[in-house]
């Protein structure tokens, strides 16, 4: 499990946050997806959340460039 979230450059769909879930907790990155996708069938602030992830997430060059 990796300690680090961020947004990796492989494996990305639309913006990576799913993928850099996926990397922190140990789960296929498919899975987050699927999860995702099935929580949009819920009411909720699901796509809200995302699009808070996706701009408060580094991306995976800039975040080894800082350490």
């Amino acid at each position: 499990m990796s300690r680090k979230l961020v947004r990796p450059r492989q494996g990305r769909m639309l913006a990576g946050v799913c993928a850099g879930l996926a990397q922190r907790f140990g789960r296929s990155a498919g899975f987050v997806r699927l999860l995702f996708l099935l929580s949009l069938l819920l009411p909720g602030t699901q796509v809200v959340v995302y699009l808070v992830l996706w701009v408060l997430m580094p991306n995976e060059d800039r975040h080894a460039v800082r350490y």
